[in-house]
Parts: structure tokens; sequence; C-alpha cells
């Protein structure tokens, strides 16, 4: 998937900016919130410096603050003139974004980075079924999986859950790449 411990997710970006075209099919002028570990979740800085590509995109973060987005990745948007904002008020704003990006905790880091998270402060940053009513009908619920208790399971069924179609377009787009780099794409579609 060409991960790279907790800095990058480079596959996970390219199927997270799919599903996000297939849902809105224009990107600029976008509001997205990320939610959860910011520090340590990969997914969110690779898509972060793909995000800065369009125009208009609005990022807000959210998180504790001992998990808050990196300064590197701060520089990375504000050198685009991407804006973004931090809040630890995540439900606060949900009126306001197209797409929410939840994450989970990154708690296999804990051990390097000794940073613990109370349950109490976690729970502040779940999304629950009653929570859905501040989503706009047409925004979206992202979630690079796997998923702890970060996103509500009674909210699986709600036809903003995109997480399941991002899993199932990481098949596609992870199968293209490999189709790139091996240089098969005629004889697949030949085939």
């Amino acid at each position: 998937n060409a991960g790279s411990s907790s800095y990058e997710h480079p596959t996970q970006a390219l199927l997270d900016i799919f599903t996000l075209r297939k849902s809105f099919k224009q990107l600029d002028g976008l509001r997205i919130m990320m939610v959860g570990d910011l520090r340590r979740g990969r997914t969110i800085h690779s898509l972060c410096i793909l995000l800065r590509l369009f125009p208009g995109i609005k990022i807000i973060f959210s998180s504790p603050p001992q998990f808050s987005v990196k300064e590197n990745i701060k520089k990375i948007l504000s050198a685009a003139h991407i804006q973004f904002e931090e809040t630890s008020q995540f439900r606060t704003r949900l009126k306001e974004v197209d797409a929410l990006y939840m994450t989970r905790i990154q708690d296999e880091y804990d051990d390097r980075e000794y940073i613990k998270i109370p349950s109490d402060q976690y729970d502040q940053y779940t999304l629950n079924k009653a929570d859905l009513h501040l989503l706009k009908p047409t925004a979206i619920i992202m979630h690079p999986l796997p998923r702890r208790k970060e996103i509500d399971r009674n909210i699986d069924n709600d036809p903003r859950a995109m997480y399941w179609r991002q899993m199932r377009n990481g098949m596609w787009v992870r199968s293209a790449l490999l189709a790139k780099i091996f240089k098969t794409e005629k004889a697949i579609l030949d085939y």
C-alpha cells in the first residue's frame, strides 16, 4: 500500500481523492473536516498533500491537543494557499462540512511517542448517530479503516457513510496503479 509508518500513505490518499471525486465531481471549494489522531494518522498527511492541488479547498482539523496536525503539513498547506483551521469542538462545525474524514487513535505508536489519551477525551471525537442531523444531506463520511469506536456502527447504513465504498475504491485505485506501473493497461483491456 506504499505506507510509511506514521508519515505517509500515498495509495490511501489516491483512493480518498477518487472517493471525493466520485461523490462531488468537483473538489474545488469543498470544506473537509479531519477528526481524530491527526499527528500520527498517515492517511491525512498524504491526503493533505494531494488536496493542496485543488484551489479553494478548506480544511478543518479537529483533534485532542496532543494529536494535532504536524507543523510540516500546515506549512505545506500554507505554501499552497490552502485555508485551514484547527478546533477542538468538531460537532459545532459539522453543519459546514461537505466531507467528514474520521480517523482512529493510532495507539500502536504509543510506546514510541509516550502519548496516551484518556477515554473520556477520546469520546469527544466520536461520531454518533445523534450527530447525523448536524450534517448536510449531501455531506459524506469517510474513514480509512480499520475503525474502532470513532464512528458509531449504527451510522453504517446512512447513505452518507462512504467508508465501505472508499474501501472498495481502494481495490480499483491500487489495481490501476499496479497496471500503470507494470505497463499492462492494454493487456488488461484486451483481455
